[in-house]
């Protein structure tokens, strides 16, 4: 059975021009230009991956992903926008995204990051949350991803829960950047380091007493992270 990719692009150049490079990939594809048309394909269709511009008229590619999130789906998400500042890269993936690709882009890159997205969507790769992730003065509820710090409520992006909950699976223990990058990310992830490690700074902004002094997680030098609890 084809797998079907959902566009939701405004640039009609560049929507009809990806869907006929998709098309010829073997993929069964769906068009839209508008923010506010998508959801309903989306829960009525199933895409297997939603290719989502972030400026959108109606509804903008940040919150249309919100509300995909927020309804449960596990669809995913390739951000397309022609920003390309390290910081809008991090708010999407923040809010859900799977992967990021800046205007301009190759179509050869596009094509093998939707098959990299795909095949880990069949395979499965996830990283396995525990009901509640709890060390320190901090405590975290998977499902509903709140929490508190003390008595300061926190609340954790789905990306910044999956990394603290693959750091807490391997707590004391060193765990690589690429390692937190190809489970939380998926192998398939083309992107660098920095988005991890700009997570990791906004996570320790939620569960650290004195984020620029961290108790629990901590740098290990040339590799990645360690959780100490």
């Amino acid at each position: 059975m084809k797998k079907h990719v959902l566009i939701v692009e405004d640039d009609a150049h560049i929507r009809l021009g990806l869907g006929d490079a998709l098309r010829g990939e073997g993929y069964e594809v769906s068009e839209c230009g508008d923010g506010r048309q998508a959801l309903p394909i989306i829960n009525q269709r199933r895409p297997d991956l939603v290719v989502l511009d972030i400026m959108l008229p109606g509804k903008s590619g940040y919150d249309l992903c919100r509300e995909i999130r927020a309804g449960k789906s596990r669809v995913p998400i390739l951000m397309l926008s022609a920003k390309g500042q390290e910081i809008d890269k991090v708010v999407g993936l923040e809010l859900g995204a799977d992967d990021y690709v800046t205007k301009p882009f190759s179509l050869r890159e596009l094509l093998a990051r939707v098959q990299a997205l795909l095949r880990r969507a069949e395979s499965g790769v996830v990283t396995e949350l525990p009901a509640e992730i709890a060390f320190g003065n901090v405590r975290i509820d998977a499902k509903s991803l709140r929490g508190k710090r003390g008595k300061t409520a926190i609340e954790l992006s789905p990306r910044e829960l999956k990394v603290l909950a693959l750091l807490f699976r391997e707590r004391g223990n060193a765990v690589s950047r690429e390692t937190i990058l190809g489970e939380v990310w998926g192998i398939g992830y083309f992107g660098t380091t920095r988005t991890l490690d700009q997570l990791i700074v906004k996570l320790r902004q939620k569960i650290e007493d004195r984020p620029g002094e961290p108790k629990h997680v901590l740098t290990v030098h040339s590799l990645g992270y360690r959780l100490d609890v």
